[in-house]
């Protein structure tokens, strides 16, 4: 099977420059916004909401990160260790503002996630979107919502588990932040790519499964999301960009054999 221009190429099996083909994923993702009319309108409203959800995030972050990183770790009356202090400060808050940024803006813009990925696979060669319905709209916002949900618990939970290193004077919290946002990356991987495998009804295993065996394209991807964040104004584009580029992974490992058919599609054969 040839791919379509706009579906990205990827090995069957894993190689050394897949972590740099996730990363490139996004320039694929910028692309598109600006091929389609509909995917630019779409993102504009993703980025004015995005904008506003960010800059909230940040000053309610900044004003109370202070007094929970003063609960794991008092600030030292020491000049010398003030510094390592105000280290961890800075990486709590920006952990934290990357956990916030995955999930407020996704909870608010959950009706817009489809379409985008729905047009996206347009752009791939996939199949039209259906007519707009009522129904389908709260449908797809009560499903949207709830899979978000579940899947910021996966986010949390890891981060909980992590957070006793905090415990450990000083380099606890360092260990915490690095881990932390290892972990963070991956689970940007695998919000964006669950997004178009649950529409087209894959199992939760499916994902897990991508995950573990292309772990280092998923984490480029993921990577390149994170990195994103702390890109001004483009940050701004960073939901609508990674719902993007986890539809192109999607269709690329469809491509390439490493996934099966959707069961949605067997089962409309059936």
């Amino acid at each position: 099977m040839n791919p379509t221009p706009s579906v990205p190429t990827i090995a069957p099996r894993p190689t050394f420059g897949d972590f740099f083909q996730g990363l490139a994923l996004l320039g694929r993702a910028f692309g598109l916004i600006f091929r389609s009319r509909r995917l630019f309108l779409l993102s504009t409203l993703c980025a004015i909401v995005t904008l506003v959800s960010l800059v909230a995030l940040a000053v309610l972050l900044w004003r109370y990160t202070p007094g929970l990183v003063s609960h794991f770790f008092a600030r030292p009356d020491s000049v010398y260790l003030q510094p390592l202090w105000y280290l961890v400060l800075v990486l709590t808050f920006v952990v934290l503002l990357v956990v916030g940024a995955n999930a407020v803006p996704p909870l608010l813009l959950a009706p817009l996630q489809d379409p985008i990925s729905e047009a996206t696979e347009e752009l791939c060669g996939g199949s039209s979107s259906p007519p707009f319905s009522l129904g389908a709209f709260f449908r797809g916002l009560v499903t949207g919502i709830t899979h978000t949900l579940a899947r910021l618990f996966f986010l949390v939970l890891g981060l909980g588990v992590l957070a006793p290193l905090n415990l450990i004077p000083g380099m606890g919290s360092i260990l915490w932040t690095a881990l932390g946002s290892l972990w963070s990356m991956m689970w940007m991987a695998g919000e964006h790519l669950a997004a178009p495998m649950t529409r087209h009804l894959y199992p939760f295993s499916e994902v897990r499964r991508m995950l573990r065996e292309r772990r280092a394209l998923c984490l480029g991807l993921g990577a390149g999301v994170y990195l994103l964040l702390w890109v001004p104004v483009l940050n701004t584009l960073f939901l609508p960009v990674a719902i993007i580029a986890g539809t192109l992974l999607y269709r690329g490992l469809l491509e390439a054999g490493q996934l099966p058919p959707p069961p949605a599609a067997r089962g409309a054969v059936k």
